[in-house]
């Protein structure tokens, strides 16, 4: 053992740790204990809440989050209507991974029936406070975190909240979960329970800064309730934990339905104060857009989410629309607009060729499309975080970017490096010659060339391919990109499947070309991973559905997660736009200034919207009143 190793085990009671030193050794000693506690990573105290970069907004003491009103009334009921079909309970494993049901862990309508350990505010780019945990404690380095639980958090059969819960729930989803959840599990060097009720977990040299805060978004499980031996398998048997809700109907296929609890434990927490007001929730299932508008129309179900402007302006002419029933409003958005685009499957030729994406891509005519079907209502989308401080379109590399991509030479195009590159503009003909010619001029880069009106390779076969869609509006698209195709001798088929057969395609990557929505937010971090890095790439399920496996791509992810500064953060998720667009790994589309809803004029929310939008577990029923 060395001599720091020894002084920092020194105890008070040790009156010289050298002995044999004389006082010479208690001297030495004073000194080194200085000196380790100079390197010693700083401790930080217990805390109310956990930011990625920064402090929390909001101070230990606060009331409620800001957008929601803690005198909201609680009852009534709320409905969703969604497309497709459930066939398991449990959506935390592969096997279930898109085909859930929905509302039991929900980005739209809340996490109902299990809690993490923190409650992410909405009005903050990345900051958590105590919800299971009441307090939540890391070191600058972030090392190692530690939760202290409540004592009053309760699942919904009575039971305690323990940490022999939270260290089962983590271990359970790092086994068997799915493949971001055992990616967490991978960077956690020991778990221990703490006292009465705490539990730490101390990272290993894979973890990084977003882990803490990862752990503690993390769904818990009562651990007396789950059989692990079948808990990686799709089921329809209820499930609780310890959130505001339980599910009291499951119709599979068709409807699910939760109950609010009388008896929720943190219904009146700061961070639960104006939540969860809703009697019942419910989520009817339809099989196409068409039938789920319908089904809105007929009222079967509250709220509906629009994306199609002439849908927009001319679909809502039906009696409840016209006399006041329903009410459509449109929301501001202050975070990145979603990346919508055409998703090239690079595991399979032609897409590895990324002169064959290039034409593909510029074959596209946005102008026509927006223009003929959308009334010129959307905004082509330039970035993955469009719209934002994240994003690189328009803007020049730093110096830290260029540091970023220094061992990576020529792997950024130098137009997109220096803020120059825009996408193609053509004149809405649908048939704009320069940029068909462009288009042309990447194909026969490729090796394709034209031969009796159709591009083929140097061995003759025809450059086609298959667009693999679920709905109407993804068709039509496709229909689109068909015709400005079909000029330039590119054969591209359409290929529509049902929900449940889509997603089992594109968990299992089996498609040529498919649309895709990735969402942005203030703070991408490890998601980012496996959308994008080469880890990602060859397991199944995960959303690096374009199969990127790029060591430039990986380094700038690496280099997000482990950023202290929100320069250094700023700089690496750019370089990481910088080589998506210029991967051209999909065919970008395009994106709404605000979100659009309609729904029940029952419905109710607050005067004000937070930094990531609408938030529907906040709003109420005015009949509950």
């Amino acid at each position: 053992m060395n001599a720091v190793a020894q002084v920092a085990k020194f105890r008070p009671q040790d009156a010289n740790p050298f002995p044999a030193m004389g006082r010479f050794g208690i001297v030495l000693a004073a000194l080194m204990l200085v000196a380790w506690q100079q390197v010693a990573p700083a401790r930080a105290e217990p805390s109310h809440g956990i930011a990625m970069h920064g402090r929390p907004a909001l101070p230990a003491d606060f009331t409620h989050l800001p957008y929601a009103n803690p005198d909201a009334p609680k009852g009534g009921a709320i409905r969703y209507g969604v497309i497709g079909n459930f066939v398991s309970l449990n959506q935390f494993i592969v096997k279930a991974a898109s085909s859930s049901a929905r509302g039991i862990w929900d980005s739209v309508a809340g996490l109902n029936v299990f809690e993490p350990l923190l409650h992410r505010s909405r009005d903050e780019p990345f900051t958590l406070y105590g919800l299971l945990a009441e307090t939540v404690e890391t070191d600058a380095a972030r090392t190692f975190v530690e939760f202290h639980l409540r004592e009053q958090a309760r699942f919904a059969d009575g039971a305690p909240v323990t940490p022999e819960d939270v260290l089962f729930s983590i271990r359970l989803l790092g086994e068997k979960g799915r493949p971001f959840y055992r990616s967490r599990w991978g960077k956690i060097a020991s778990a221990e329970k703490v006292g009465e009720r705490g539990v730490r977990f101390t990272f290993n040299e894979k973890a990084d800064r977003e882990l803490p805060l990862l752990l503690g978004m993390m769904p818990i499980f009562p651990k007396h309730a789950i059989d692990e031996a079948t808990f990686d398998q799709t089921t329809l048997k209820p499930m609780f934990g310890s959130g505001p809700y339980t599910i009291t109907d499951v119709r599979p296929g068709e409807r699910i339905e939760f109950t609010l609890r009388d008896d929720y434990w943190a219904k009146d927490l700061p961070v639960k104060r104006g939540f969860d007001n809703f009697g019942t929730i419910r989520f009817e299932y339809f099989r196409t857009q068409n039938t789920l508008f319908e089904g809105f129309k007929k009222g079967l179900f509250d709220v509906y989410f629009e994306g199609d402007p002439q849908h927009w302006q001319n679909a809502y002419d039906f009696p409840a629309a016209a006399d006041g029933r329903i009410v459509r409003e449109g929301f501001a958005r202050r975070t990145p607009s979603p990346m919508l685009g055409f998703v090239f499957n690079t595991r399979r030729p032609p897409f590895d060729d990324i002169d064959v994406r290039k034409g593909l891509a510029m074959a596209f005519d946005f102008e026509w499309v927006n223009r003929n079907l959308f009334g010129d209502a959307y905004t082509r989308t330039a970035s993955f975080w469009h719209g934002s401080i994240l994003s690189s379109a328009g803007v020049a590399a730093d110096e830290r970017e260029h540091a970023l991509l220094a061992p990576f030479p020529g792997r950024v195009d130098e137009a997109i490096m220096d803020g120059t590159y825009r996408m193609p503009r053509t004149d809405a003909s649908g048939a704009d010659r320069s940029v068909q010619r462009r288009a042309l001029g990447h194909f026969k880069a490729a090796g394709y060339q034209l031969k009796d009106n159709r591009l083929v390779s140097a061995d003759g076969q025809p450059l086609s391919f298959e667009v693999m869609t679920q709905s109407k509006d993804g068709e039509r698209l496709a229909l689109a990109w068909q015709r400005h195709l079909a000029p330039l001798g590119v054969e591209l088929n359409i290929r529509g499947v049902d929900a449940t057969q889509f997603e089992s395609r594109r968990q299992s990557y089996e498609f040529d070309v498919v649309l895709m929505t990735y969402s942005a937010s203030l703070s991408p971090g490890a998601e980012q991973i496996w959308r994008w890095g080469s880890r990602a790439r060859d397991i199944e399920g995960t959303f690096n559905l374009a199969g990127i496996a790029d060591p430039a791509v990986d380094a700038a992810i690496d280099a997000m997660l482990a950023a202290k500064e929100s320069e250094d953060f700023i700089a690496a998720i750019r370089v990481l736009d910088r080589l998506l667009i210029s991967g051209q790994y999909l065919l970008p589309l395009y994106h709404l200034g605000e979100t659009w809803v309609a729904h029940s004029s029952r419905l109710a929310g607050p005067a004000d919207t937070p930094l990531y939008g609408v938030q529907f577990p906040t709003w109420w029923d005015r009949d509950a009143q």
